[in-house]
C-alpha cells in the first residue's frame, strides 16, 4: 500500500522530500491539484470542495495514510477529512511554537509568511493566541512566490525583488526566526537567507511533518519494503509525459542546494 500526499499544487514535493528522508522504502502518491491552484487566495467552501475530491480520489487508491501537504488545506479541512476517512490523515501547520520559544529567550521577533487564507484561519490564531504571550509574531501574506514556484520560475533576481517589495515596511533585523507557512515557499529559502542574514532561522513544519508520518506507521506497524517509487497526479490524471516528471524532479534537487543535503535513496533512483 502507498502512502499519499496532496497539495494544491507542487509545494507539496517540499514535504515529500522530508518524508523520503525518513521513510525511503516506501511508495506514494503526489496528488497535485494543478487546476485548481492556488487554494490560498480563493473562498474556504471552494477550497473545501476542492480538498474532498482530491482525498475522495486517492481515498480509490487503496492508500495507508495520507499527508495534507499543504497549510491552507489544512487549516480548512484536516478534522472534517479525519471524521470522513478512517486511514490516518497527518496536517501540516505554521512551525509557530518552536520559532515563538527560541525567540521569546533571545528577545527577538517571528515572522509567519503564508497564503491569505492560511493566516485568516481561526486554526492559525487559535494557535497563535495560545503560544503568542509576549506578542512576538508578525504575518505576511506572500501570493506572489506561489505563483512563481507554480511556474517553475526560481529566478532569485525576481524572487529577491519581489520579497524586497513586500517586505518594505518591516525592520528585517527585529526577526529571529521566518516560519515559511506554505509548503512552496521552501523552495525560496535561499532568498530569504540572503535578505534576512545566515543568523536568522528559516523553517517549516516539513520536518515535523514527516516525523509525525513515521510515528504513525511505526505505531500501526505499518513500515513498508517498496523502491521509494512516486507516482504523479495532477488533479485525478496520472502524469506519463517524463518530461512533466524530470521537471518535478528538479524540485527535490532545488531542496538539496537550498538544505545542502542529499537524499540517497527513492528520489533520482528507479522510483520515477
Amino acid at each position: 500500500m502507498k502512502i499519499g500526499f496532496f497539495d494544491s499544487g507542487i509545494g507539496g514535493m517540499s514535504v515529500l522530500y522530508e518524508a523520503i528522508k525518513v521513510l525511503p522504502y516506501e511508495d506514494y502518491i503526489f496528488y497535485a491539484d494543478t487546476l485548481n491552484v492556488p487554494y490560498g487566495e480563493k473562498s474556504k467552501i471552494e477550497v473545501r470542495e476542492y480538498i474532498f475530491n482530491a482525498v475522495e480520489f486517492l481515498a480509490a487508491q487503496n492508500i495507508k495514510a495520507l499527508v495534507i501537504a499543504c497549510n491552507t488545506a489544512t487549516s480548512i479541512a484536516v478534522e472534517d477529512l479525519r471524521r470522513h476517512f478512517d486511514f490516518p490523515i497527518i496536517g501540516i501547520e505554521p512551525a509557530v511554537r518552536p520559532a515563538i520559544k527560541k525567540c521569546a529567550e533571545e528577545r527577538k521577533r517571528v515572522l509567519v509568511v503564508a497564503t491569505h487564507l492560511t493566516l485568516k484561519e481561526e486554526k492559525f490564531h487559535h494557535l497563535v493566541k495560545e503560544i503568542d504571550h509576549h506578542a512576538l509574531v508578525d504575518c505576511l501574506a506572500l501570493p506572489g512566490l506561489v505563483e512563481f514556484a507554480e511556474n517553475f520560475d526560481f529566478s532569485e533576481d525576481k524572487v529577491i525583488k519581489y520579497l524586497k517589495n513586500e517586505l518594505s515596511s518591516f525592520d528585517l533585523k527585529q526577526y529571529g526566526t521566518i516560519v515559511l507557512g506554505c509548503t512552496h515557499f521552501p523552495f525560496f529559502k535561499n532568498s530569504f537567507e540572503k535578505l534576512f542574514g545566515i543568523n536568522v532561522d528559516i523553517i517549516s513544519g516539513s520536518v515535523g511533518t514527516a516525523k509525525q508520518l513515521k510515528k504513525i506507521l511505526v505505531d500501526r506497524n505499518q513500515l513498508g519494503k517498496g523502491s521509494g517509487s512516486i507516482t504523479f497526479f495532477n488533479s485525478g490524471h496520472k502524469i506519463e509525459d517524463q518530461e512533466i516528471i524530470s521537471k518535478y524532479k528538479t524540485l527535490f534537487k532545488i531542496l538539496d542546494g537550498n538544505q545542502g543535503s542529499h537524499v540517497e535513496h527513492g528520489i533520482y533512483g528507479s522510483g520515477y
